[in-house]
């Protein structure tokens, strides 16, 4: 049994929270705290499917099982940190700010590009992709990496795209088409990213 403590939260969804893990500061564990029981389930299957596929794990954090704690059963993940040590924060934070966005522009904009580019080399599939469900790994002021925390899975009924890369890369560019307009109408007096997203 793992004690999970207020204080080890890291990040706070609708249906899961998430705890640096006790033993492990390299790890998080994720716990559900309203109605996410499918989603989880979803989502263990797909990254289950992906460890059988054998896919290199740049953009996504590794998954390593399941295990009880005193708020139920968690998930343990991989925990993205930037060079410095701390807790990456997510997209979403710096394009709140104009001003961050500016700052980490270079490495956000070419990250975007990697993470698009990852998404259709090794075939992974997103519920939808959003600026809250990834974290900016920052290397430095110039670069950056963007990793997928949440939302992964396929919840089709006859999930053709999970196996094939034709079909899974018609899906993985309508839902990046998606993200990229959605961020343009989220922000839309974010000028430097309004020039980033020009480039896609």
């Amino acid at each position: 049994m793992i004690e999970l403590q207020e204080n080890q939260l890291v990040g706070k969804g609708l249906h899961r929270e998430v705890y640096v893990h006790p033993d492990d500061s390299s790890l998080c564990v994720k716990v559900v705290v309203l109605r996410g029981e499918e989603e989880t389930r979803r989502e263990q299957a797909y990254y289950k499917l992906l460890q059988r596929r054998n896919i290199v794990w740049d953009m996504l954090p590794q998954f390593y099982g399941v295990v009880e704690t005193n708020k139920g059963e968690g998930a343990v993940f991989e925990l993205i940190r930037d060079v410095d040590g701390s807790v990456s924060k997510t997209l979403e934070y710096y394009l709140q700010s104009a001003q961050l966005t500016e700052q980490y522009s270079q490495g956000i904009q070419h990250s975007l590009q990697l993470l698009k580019d990852y998404l259709l080399s090794q075939n992974i599939i997103t519920m939808t992709i959003k600026p809250k469900n990834i974290v900016y790994k920052k290397q430095d002021e110039q670069s950056g990496l963007c990793v997928i925390i949440d939302n992964i899975g396929n919840s089709d009924i006859v999930p053709l795209s999970s196996y094939s890369s034709f079909f899974g890369r018609k899906k993985i560019m309508r839902k990046w088409t998606r993200f990229i307009a959605s961020m343009a109408k989220h922000y839309p007096d974010n000028q430097p990213l309004q020039i980033i997203l020009s480039g896609f």
